[in-house]
């Protein structure tokens, strides 16, 4: 079997055992990305000779006898929002298509601290804003179990990346549901950690309060590992929580008898797919039979939750991309008689529609006049979310939902209709707008094609969403990636 194939605790095993080396696990990355890169376009950047140094180091560690700690020697794909010393940086955007990091952002540092290879910048919707990989100024990714269909966005550069192969494992970063989304149209496993359990000190922001990196792999035990390399407090983000991180893998069981998981009726709406819902149903009764209770809950202000996002994030969007601006970095249109024209031409020939769409609204919600009636009455229902899911916790102990309310569509089928593309994160923002960490989980195929289950926690309650993701992904069986040539 292709060591790209494996998990990161297969690959981890056999490293420990002396079987393989960690550059024949890199090198055997890059043979796959060679062979399917041109099929699937899931990276913008590839930085080989860095990821096999990093592996070298690791197998010399082996030679002496030593042990490998956590995902060492491991190789990990990176979201292109994440910033890392000497590296194209770019958020897949014009704006930004020749920045080069100066520093590593914390996560960056911590792989390269625990001697995790990085393999490369994964394609993105520009600055993440969006749901399909469509709005990246560079290339479209394709969803590689259809190479005619989107894999989600805006991580679809790392959701598929994982799905054909080309990494292991990769880190994303979740707004609405740009984790979780992808996860589940490429079949993968995506977990969006507690807002402020893992630094976004060195991700370029979208919306900062609902933000928040996390990792994309095969299966749930991966997630756990990758969320022990990248968790804990850092001085330098001033919303990172100053709280323990417990060992995720202690977590994994497969008894779940007696567990607590609620179904919000609200989630169960018209225009969600039949095979969807099938799926969804499905899953429900495996957790009963596992020995779950399953309990009714609801969530009231759930059809309040995307208008309030997107309220909420295009207002924090319009004031974090007013640094790009044509002065200190970034493009910088040719030709400008004054100031002025400096800035409207730099940003009018940086920036994309999607971006540009975003930041103009949320410029208005935030002007004069309009504040009050729209931002400041989108942050009062933000509280009454975070206190539905509060309620409901008091009750239950984990909450399944789906995680999209359709299978992958085709490239193109909603560009030109940016509500129906909106509705693609009905199920996920919820979560980003209360802070609470989530878990897409492949469940089935719908017409062959992908479909996840969401299970959402309470806050820093991932230890629960992976216990609950492992034990269905053991009565639910081996999930086998799609087989590209």
């Amino acid at each position: 079997m292709e060591l790209y194939s494996l998990t990161a605790h297969e690959l981890k095993e056999l490293l420990s055992k002396k079987e393989i080396k960690s550059t024949e696990i890199v090198e055997s990355v890059f043979n796959r990305i060679e062979n399917v890169e041109n099929k699937v376009d899931s990276f913008v950047t590839l930085t080989k000779e860095k990821a096999i140094e990093a592996a070298k180091k690791a197998d010399e560690k082996l030679a002496r006898g030593e042990t490998l700690n956590g995902l060492e020697g491991i190789p990990i794909a990176l979201k292109d929002n994440m910033v890392s010393m000497g590296d194209l940086t770019t958020a897949s955007s014009k704006m930004l298509s020749n920045y080069e990091g100066i520093y590593d952002g914390s996560v960056v540092k911590k792989l390269k601290g625990n001697g995790i290879p990085i393999i490369g910048k994964t394609n993105m919707d520009e600055f993440a804003m969006g749901s399909s990989t469509e709005n990246s100024f560079v290339k479209k990714t394709k969803n590689p179990w259809d190479l005619n269909r989107i894999p989600g966005g805006s991580s679809g550069g790392s959701a598929a990346s994982v799905a054909a192969g080309e990494s292991i494992i990769s880190l994303g970063s979740d707004t609405g549901g740009s984790i979780r989304q992808p996860a589940s149209l490429c079949g993968v496993v995506g977990l969006k950690p507690t807002y402020g359990r893992v630094s976004r000190f060195g991700l370029i922001a979208f919306a900062s309060s609902l933000d928040q990196i996390g990792p994309i792999t095969k299966d749930v035990e991966d997630a756990a590992l990758a969320l022990n390399a990248i968790s804990g407090y850092d001085s330098n983000d001033s919303t990172s929580v100053n709280m323990e991180v417990p060992d995720y893998t202690k977590f994994l069981t497969e008894d779940i008898k007696g567990m607590k998981i609620g179904i919000p009726k609200e989630y169960f709406v018209d225009g969600m797919e039949a095979g969807v819902k099938k799926i969804v149903n499905e899953s429900i009764e495996r957790y009963r039979d596992l020995g779950a209770e399953i309990v009714e809950v609801s969530l009231p202000h759930t059809e309040y939750a995307g208008p309030a996002y997107y309220i909420v994030a295009p207002a924090e969007a319009s004031s974090n991309l007013s640094r790009f601006d044509g002065v200190r970095y970034g493009y910088r249109t040719k030709e400008y008689k004054d100031l002025t024209e400096l800035y409207t031409k730099s940003r009018s020939e940086g920036f994309g529609d999607e971006v540009k769409r975003r930041i103009m609204i949320g410029t208005y919600v935030l002007s004069a006049g309009y504040y009050d009636a729209y931002y400041k009455k989108a942050q009062k229902v933000r509280r009454l979310i975070k206190q539905d899911f509060d309620n409901a916790f008091n009750n239950v102990d984990v909450i399944l939902t789906p995680t999209s309310p359709s299978v992958a569509f085709k490239i193109g089928e909603k560009t030109d209709d940016p509500l129906k593309m909106y509705l693609s994160d009905i199920f996920t923002i919820s979560a980003n707008l209360a802070g609470i960490p989530g878990m897409s989980v492949p469940a089935g195929l719908s017409e062959g094609l992908p479909v996840g289950i969401q299970l959402l926690g309470k806050a820093f309650g991932e230890g629960d969403i992976l216990k609950a993701g492992y034990a269905f992904e053991k009565v639910r069986g081996k999930v086998e990636l799609p087989k590209l040539k």
